[in-house]
């Protein structure tokens, strides 16, 4: 079957990033196919862009099995088509002291946040290849660069996937696949930021927090990016926000 159509596949869009990537994408006459466990949770994001002129679907994953995912991948490119774009964006960033982790939440965490962008990445490249094209986006925190105190599993699953996405790069960026690595370090403006940390929300009017359409905009810029100087790693952060 021939598509005229390209698509964005964002696994993990949620309110904020993963949303107003799917909405950057969409602007840009993209058909926007979101993913998160629960389905009805994303049709505020799905009418959001239909409101807008856009095309959207949602469709409900469990993101770390395999099965789950290889179904999804297999359905939008035949029935919808091309995934020309890939982001991966779920988070699991859930503190807790080492010496009070248990291994059951401490493997959850990394199935979440790194072995799941495994399978999806993987099964996106498998039909990349065939067209030697295309654009991998992972969501990295600072966690993937150090660790901090209370956030073993996190910086565990964090660390996981930057490897992953540096590996994919060199071995997919000689196929004409650019995947890159977006590390977000600071606070987004988000609902669970202003119910639970009232102080930092309150430098939202400082631009002292992430916007997420600005990040969106970041995630464009590298899906738009020339191939003879393609970025692999991008830091975000506000511009108060310490190294």
């Amino acid at each position: 079957m021939t598509h005229n159509k390209k698509i964005v596949l964002v696994v993990g869009a949620g309110d904020a990033t993963g949303g107003a990537i799917a909405k950057r994408f969409a602007r840009e006459g993209y058909v926007a196919c979101v993913t998160r466990r629960s389905a009805d949770k994303l049709q505020p994001l799905v009418d959001s862009i239909h409101a807008t002129g856009g095309e959207a679907h949602g469709f409900a994953c469990d993101a770390r099995k395999e099965e789950d995912v290889i179904a999804l991948i297999e359905q939008i490119e035949t029935e919808l088509g091309p995934i020309e774009a890939f982001v991966f964006n779920i988070g699991a960033n859930v503190p807790c002291s080492i010496l009070e982790e248990t291994a059951r939440k401490y493997f959850k965490i990394w199935e979440m946040a790194c072995f799941s962008g495994f399978l999806n990445a993987r099964e996106v490249a498998k039909r990349m290849v065939t067209r030697n094209r295309g654009t991998i986006l992972f969501t990295g925190a600072t966690a993937g660069l150090r660790g901090a105190a209370g956030f073993a599993a996190f910086a565990g699953a964090k660390h996981g996937i930057r490897a992953l996405a540096q590996s994919m790069a060199r071995e997919l960026g000689p196929r004409n696949i650019h995947v890159a690595h977006v590390v977000v370090d600071g606070a987004i403006d988000t609902d669970f930021i202003r119910d639970n940390f009232p102080q930092k929300y309150a430098l939202k009017d400082q631009d002292g927090i992430l916007n997420p359409e600005h990040i969106a905009d970041n995630y464009w810029y590298l899906h738009s990016q020339p191939r003879d100087a393609w970025t692999f790693e991008l830091d975000l952060r506000p511009w108060s926000e310490p190294w």
